[in-house]
């Protein structure tokens, strides 16, 4: 027989709070291509941390648990709706942290409702004056 112990996932997140996390779906554009590309499926969060109280954007992909977005939220990001979608946000950002190096990306969000679209967009403008506090 085999016996499996419990192991501590180290996740990055331990000194953060969870200030909110809804399913949402994620897109890159791709500069080469002049096309929106699929980044993930998964829950997309907002975190503060206990000590700087600075918020950033986290969203893991469903299943592998990879993330595809991770940046704190800044003061001049600017927010810009998605042509022709009211679920839908776009937002440009200076050194994205998903992978190894920092890349500067242009993202675009969709939730499942236009309510869940308009939450996403009173809290990132929140945090951004959180962020430049």
């Amino acid at each position: 027989t085999w016996e499996l112990s419990a192991v501590d996932v180290v996740t990055g997140e331990e000194s953060e709070a969870v200030l909110w996390k809804k399913r949402a779906k994620l897109f890159r554009f791709d500069k080469e291509t002049s096309a929106w590309k699929e980044r993930g499926t998964g829950e997309l969060k907002f975190l503060q941390h206990n000590e700087t109280r600075k918020v950033r954007v986290l969203m893991r992909r469903d299943g592998t648990h990879k993330i595809c977005a991770n940046h704190l939220v800044s003061p001049t990001m600017e927010l810009k709706p998605n042509v022709g979608s009211d679920r839908s946000w776009v937002w440009s950002v200076a050194g994205d942290l998903s992978d190894e190096t920092p890349t500067d990306e242009v993202f675009a969000v969709r939730f499942q409702t236009s309510e869940l679209a308009n939450e996403f967009k009173e809290l990132f403008q929140e945090h951004q004056k959180t962020n430049s506090a």
